[in-house]
């Protein structure tokens, strides 16, 4: 690890923008900072986009800094507009409430929060009880409306109409920096690259209210090599949750990444020393194969935990050319009624059933172009039917492409 964290977060591509890097890289080598990051309830789970942040606050926590992980209820309320074209959709309270304790829980397995060098707070305890006049006179004369519409996050919006609710997420957020700086002395806001503006705005915020500095950080907006969101595949989102991916699709999710994003993959999704990265990214032809297994193993470790991992890497294997009964019995299943494989099933159907294929005419032009099989015999008509007859011992396997692998067992 470098000398100082500041340091080794840039070196590993963490940062973006930096307020002020050298009064960062100073404060993160000299004391104990408190930090924080926001995660608004949008969803019961977070995904692999959010690993990021995630990563970055384990760094830091092992280099013996305070974290704090904010969980924005108040925020979902309002719908941040950074990034987005059209309005949020509205949640209502009760499901919102319910999302950010599930994402606190999520973050719990990364953080271990113990109440004093990591927290866990909801914005909703202190914004929901705000007086808006009151807010307005004590918050809103610091904002400047011109400041805020040159923003990025707001000009996109302004070309098909931002709501006056979206108009007021900033300010919410700069109060959330301002709240975090007066309870728990909060001195370094991060977050990804589309906060710039809402986290510069909490900074001035400080400055204007309590005349003290404070910074700002925020991370690179990951895009994959193949042009794709990070946390985003063919089959869907890729979820934190393994009731919602499991940790098999998680490993085959990193496995199947694109060669070129090897090296910023283990340098962002994994501790492994940077030496080992760099000596990892080199690797050429058949052999980076081996650098993707162990950034899927050190991945999945991460999120599900090493047992998960390891059963995921040994059905991963025994898929593509390994054996085994644990396994094959570790590959993600789908159990069909023995009545319904009687009756055969078209294979369009049955691929986008299991998520092999994200829909039926993406199935029929992939049996044309020959890249659907079932127990490794290509599928090469609309019109082959799957049925019981096709059952081995190990169940049905169907495989979109090479990677791709799903097992069938009837009941």
């Amino acid at each position: 690890m470098s000398g100082n964290i500041y340091d080794e977060l840039k070196d590993r591509g963490f940062i973006a923008q930096v307020s002020h890097e050298d009064a960062v890289r100073k404060m993160l080598g000299e004391k104990k900072v408190t930090f924080y990051i926001g995660f608004d309830s949008t969803a019961a789970s977070l995904h692999a986009g959010s690993l990021v942040p995630i990563m970055a606050m384990m760094h830091l926590r092992r280099a013996g800094h305070r974290a704090i992980a904010v969980v924005g209820s108040g925020t979902t309320m309002i719908g941040d507009p950074s990034g987005k074209s059209e309005l949020r959709e509205m949640l209502d309270e009760g499901m919102i409430r319910a999302y950010g304790k599930a994402i606190l829980a999520q973050l719990d397995h990364y953080l271990r929060f113990d109440g004093k060098d990591a927290l866990a707070v909801d914005n909703a305890d202190w914004l929901l009880s705000l007086n808006y006049v009151s807010f307005l006179r004590d918050i809103g004369r610091h904002f400047s409306v011109n400041r805020m519409l040159a923003a990025e996050a707001y000009k996109l919006r302004l070309e098909k109409g931002l709501s006056f609710l979206e108009f007021n997420y900033q300010l919410l957020q700069a109060y959330d920096y301002l709240h975090l700086f007066r309870t728990h002395g909060c001195a370094l806001q991060m977050g990804g690259d589309d906060q710039w503006g809402n986290i510069l705005a909490g900074v001035d915020l400080i400055r204007r209210v309590e005349g003290a500095e404070v910074q700002a950080l925020t991370f690179p907006l990951l895009i994959t090599s193949s042009g794709a969101k990070m946390g985003k595949t063919a089959q869907g989102t890729v979820w934190l949750h393994s009731a919602l991916f499991s940790p098999y699709a998680f490993y085959q999710s990193w496995v199947n990444c694109d060669d070129r994003d090897i090296g910023r993959f283990l340098r962002l999704y994994t501790f492994l020393p940077l030496d080992e990265i760099r000596r990892l990214e080199g690797l050429r032809n058949d052999e980076i194969n081996a650098a993707k297994r162990i950034l899927a193993f050190e991945a999945t470790k991460l999120t599900h935990g090493e047992e998960a991992a390891r059963e995921a890497q040994a059905a991963s294997a025994a898929a593509f050319g390994g054996d085994g009964e644990k396994d094959i019995a570790a590959l993600p299943t789908t159990t069909v009624p023995r009545a319904r494989l009687e009756a055969g099933i078209g294979p369009a159907e049955l691929f986008t059933d299991v998520g092999l294929t994200p829909s039926r005419g993406e199935a029929k032009r992939l049996i044309k172009q020959g890249g659907l099989y079932v127990n490794d015999e290509r599928l090469d008509s609309l019109e082959r039917l799957i049925t019981i007859k096709d059952v081995g011992p190990d169940g049905i396997m169907l495989k979109a492409g090479k990677k791709k692998i799903h097992r069938i067992v009837a009941r």
